[in-house]
């Protein structure tokens, strides 16, 4: 009988390589862009069914809205979702998860996932699972290799002991790790067939790794402990202790405890994947036309030859004109441009962006909350436009400011506004004014979107001028809480 399987989604990556599209306020996992629903929501879709428990999520705090309300659409409830109080790498993150699924399930098998891959056949790859389970349950720690198709540099590589000609899902001793190559290794790699791509995809019950944590890693293990063990309970969250959690190193599964553990066991799959891990992966991954170009929103290519115009607003044209091996990706706040080749370079833009201290680097003009969203439109010296978004029986946080008024105008739906004391209904083609200082709060009684323009007026607009008195989300001061 085959064990239930217990998967952890690591959604806390910033995905930097997919700038402007992927940002630091709302990173690629979460984005709609290889279907019609987000990386994260398929990789958790994928992870689902008979013989998988419910999900285990590894997140920041500013994802953590999103991560829960993405799978509540595909009607699902995780089992956990656990914040870090800061990135720290792989290792952190799995040996925390680990603690976690113990603590329920002693010994259970837990499924390690990056939540911003592709793996379009879903039947193949949980069929691959399946049959790592009996080796994870001996006590291996199973990785999954991915066939190579191409002498790739972005990827580390696994070497096999058996050869395997059909890729068949069938458990095998891992004779090593290969860091990254240089194309001419790359390509001896590829020939040679003893190779696959390591996926960052990992089977194993908690006993095995925990094990392997405390012989490999065990100052990981004894921060994570204290992490875990010092957590608090917020909400449907639970929120690991920062202080010993600041302490671990920032440092991969692989480096940590892969490289040097002894029972390692890799299955071959020789199913489609894709990591997306740049621009030029997302071109790889789309359908193209005759000349190798890929179009994506309100884009048109003309006489282009292998080459990626990404647009994302109606509002805006792209338009290539003899391009080849080139990158366009057009957003309303900022445009890349780039040689296909240079794709994995982008996070080199993102730090110079960052380091001359443009917004554009790590923020969307889009900013998504628990309550909803709400768009930057206009902004001044003194002033600022916004639109804003409230789903069905959402509220924003009973808050005031000390810098800045606001005026409402309600363009859609019913707001109920409180100012002080008093309470309104504010309806379509209304307004209000909040005056700086009142003590107020937005909520949409109804059963469709609330939307509305919101003016800001005063010395200073950032978002961290925020005191709130009662919050439905529990997020403290500040921007974001």
């Amino acid at each position: 009988m085959t064990p239930i399987i217990h998967p952890v989604l690591l959604c806390g990556g910033s995905g930097t390589r997919l700038w402007p599209l992927s940002r630091k306020s709302y990173p690629k996992q979460f984005v709609e862009l290889a279907s019609k629903e987000s990386l994260y929501q398929a990789s958790a879709r994928r992870l689902t069914g008979p013989g998988f428990a419910a999900p285990t999520l590894v997140t920041a705090a500013d994802f953590r809205f999103i991560a829960i309300e993405q799978l509540a659409a595909l009607e699902t409830l995780p089992a956990d979702i656990l914040i870090e109080p800061a990135a720290k790498n792989t290792a952190a993150a799995i040996c925390a998860a680990a603690l976690a699924l113990d603590a329920r399930e002693s010994g259970g098998l837990m499924l390690l996932a990056p939540s911003d891959h592709v793996i379009p056949e879903v039947e193949r790859f949980q069929a691959a699972v399946e049959a790592a389970a009996p080796t994870a349950q001996a006590g291996q720690l199973v990785t999954f290799g991915i066939r190579p198709n191409r002498p790739e540099t972005g990827y580390g590589w696994l070497e096999l002991s058996i050869p395997t000609s059909d890729f068949a899902p069938e458990p095998q001793p891992l004779k090593g790790f290969v860091e990254k190559p240089d194309l001419a290794s790359a390509e001896a790699l590829l020939a040679g067939g003893m190779h696959l791509w390591n996926a960052g995809i990992f089977l194993f019950s908690t006993t095995a790794i925990l094990e392997a944590f405390a012989a490999y890693a065990p100052e990981v293990l004894r921060a994570c402990r204290a992490a875990f063990e010092g957590a608090e309970k917020d909400l449907s969250f639970t929120r690991l202790a920062p202080e010993p959690w600041n302490t671990l190193p920032d440092i991969s599964i692989d480096y940590a405890v892969m490289e040097k553990a002894p029972n390692l066991s890799v299955v071959p799959y020789g199913g489609a994947w894709s990591d997306l891990g740049d621009w030029q992966a997302v071109w790889r991954d789309a359908e193209t036309d005759d000349s190798g170009t890929v179009t994506t929103g309100p884009a048109t290519a003309l006489e282009c030859q292998d080459t990626l115009l990404h647009a994302t607003s109606e509002d805006q044209k792209l338009v290539g004109l003899g391009l080849t091996d080139i990158v366009a990706v057009a957003m309303p706040d900022a445009v890349l441009v780039a040689h296909k080749d240079r794709a994995q370079e982008v996070k080199q833009v993102v730090a110079t962006l960052k380091a001359q201290g443009v917004a554009q680097a790590e923020t969307l003009p889009r900013d998504y909350r628990p309550w909803g969203w709400y768009e930057r439109l206009v902004v001044g010296q003194r002033f600022q436009v916004k639109r804003i978004v409230v789903h069905p029986g959402e509220a924003l946080s009973l808050q005031s400011h000390h810098h800045r008024a606001e005026h409402w105008i309600v363009v859609e739906g019913t707001a109920k506004v409180t100012i002080g004391e008093d309470v309104q209904l504010v309806s379509e083609n209304q307004s209000v004014y909040i005056p700086l200082g009142a003590v107020h709060r937005m909520e949409n009684p109804g059963k469709l979107l609330l939307t509305l323009i919101e003016v800001q007026t005063g010395s200073y607009l950032g978002e961290d001028d925020i005191i709130r008195y009662e919050d439905a989300y529990a997020r403290g001061q500040g921007a974001r809480g």
